[in-house]
């Protein structure tokens, strides 16, 4: 009789174990997602009637107005993988001058910085592209 108490006692104890390790592994998994967001985003912003090219710095979550143009920068990070690394960013610009109330934002998603063709942010009178993210 005592020798089925310890092997349930023994069982019971192996099962808490388990559910501790795994919850430390999901932490820690999850918390180096999280610090793969960086704090500011650096953009070439480019006039195409004036030809000149500007270098703004944005800080994330926050909203810059450039122009007339009201860009948010949501998300900017760098990839973990060092042999070909890879920036990229989701954001949302907004054309302050547009009358259209039915399209809100001018472009909305993720853009690349080695590869901004992939999704091209398409205005008449401005480009945008990623440069990288930092700290």
């Amino acid at each position: 009789m005592f020798l089925k108490k310890n092997i349930t006692l023994g069982k019971a104890n192996f099962f808490i174990f388990i559910i501790l390790i795994g919850q430390l592994l999901c932490i820690n998994t999850f918390s180096e997602n999280m610090n793969t967001s960086e704090k500011f985003a650096e953009l070439n912003i480019l006039d195409k009637v004036s030809s000149k090219t500007s270098n703004i710095k944005v800080k994330i979550g926050e909203d810059l107005t450039f122009q007339n143009l009201l860009i948010n920068v949501l998300k900017c990070q760098n990839s973990k993988f060092d042999d070909d690394p890879e920036v990229t960013a989701y954001m949302r610009v907004t054309d302050l001058k547009s009358t259209n109330n039915d399209k809100v934002y001018i472009f909305n998603g993720w853009t690349f910085a080695s590869s901004p063709s992939i999704r091209p942010f398409d205005h008449p009178v401005y480009d945008i592209w990623l440069k990288k993210c930092y700290s």
